[in-house]
């Protein structure tokens, strides 16, 4: 933690909350809900990253014992229009990518994908097991109209709750007991319109993992990266978006994700984070490569690829 005081006011960054609305005839669209939470749909067919609603104060993280509220999550779930989908993914085990996610995958029918920790969370709500799927790292998943791959990456330094889960989770529980687990970066191929997106719930990398792949999109989770030296975030530019040849970034992660969906968002304070050298550092490095560079803007069904 830092002692710089404040937050960034991302009404200075107007200009950048520019993904095109969906048209009605889009292929499919994806509805940015916080955090690194994603609704991809094209309309029959719907997957969701994370599904984190609950998001509860600093306080009780920090010293209290958390768990999902049902009723916020089936407020967010009712917003978003996500009633059925074919999976929910956590990205990684945080509170801030999973506490809500077995509960998400049991209200929608959906199959909870994941690693072995992302397992032991479902066992702990209760999901059968036929409702969860272990992956196998780099090998394609059919989920709906959709083609997942999860590849191997890793957190953004420092992770605070680092290690797997080796038991099922049953909430109320300490934040401590949502360790990292196994993360991801997810391949997301829609199979119908060949539309292909890559997100990444960590601002963290593994050299070289995702060579060969490719995605038109990329959607960036950008928590604590502003914090970072210079040469990582170059690198996390490198690894990412130009390994996979991607002509838009949304960039996601950095709202305060202890202030519910209920109220405006704002930016995660100084103390932990900095948006302001983000959005510097990265705005260079997209006019460089001539890529496009967005903010999403919450609730809305938005089309990155128009």
């Amino acid at each position: 933690m830092r002692l710089k005081l404040g937050r960034p006011d991302i009404n200075r960054y107007a200009d950048r909350f520019t993904v095109p609305a969906a048209s009605p005839g889009a292929p499919v669209s994806v509805t940015w809900l916080g955090v690194t939470s994603m609704l991809i749909d094209d309309g029959s067919s719907a997957l969701m990253t994370d599904g984190y609603f609950s998001r509860p104060g600093l306080v009780r993280v920090g010293l209290g014992k958390v768990s999902p509220s049902a009723a916020r999550i089936d407020g967010c779930l009712a917003r978003a229009g996500a009633r059925e989908l074919a999976a929910v993914i956590p990205l990684h085990s945080h509170i801030d990518h999973a506490l809500d996610s077995a509960a998400v995958a049991e209200r929608t029918g959906a199959v909870l994908v994941g690693g072995e920790s992302t397992a032991h969370l479902g066992r702990g709500h209760g999901l059968p097991d036929d409702r969860v799927i272990v992956a196998e790292p780099g090998t394609p998943l059919s989920l709906g109209a959709y083609d997942v791959t999860l590849i191997e990456s890793r957190h953004c330094p420092p992770d605070r709750y680092p290690g797997v889960i080796t038991a099922a989770v049953v909430p109320p529980v300490r934040t401590s007991a949502y360790r990292c687990g196994e993360a991801w970066s997810a391949l997301v191929v829609h199979r119908p319109s060949r539309r292909r997106m890559l997100i990444l719930g960590s601002a963290g990398f593994v050299p070289g993992a995702l060579a060969g792949h490719r995605a038109e999109v990329v959607y960036l989770g950008v928590g604590q990266l502003g914090v970072q030296p210079h040469r990582y975030l170059a690198d996390y530019w490198s690894e990412t978006v130009r390994t996979v040849g991607a002509t838009t970034v949304v960039l996601t992660h950095w709202d305060d994700f202890f202030r519910p969906l209920s109220e405006p968002l704002r930016a995660l304070p100084y103390a932990g984070d900095d948006l302001d050298v983000t959005i510097g550092v990265l705005s260079e490095l997209a006019e460089s490569d001539g890529v496009a560079l967005h903010l999403p803007t919450v609730w809305r069904r938005e089309d990155p690829w128009a």
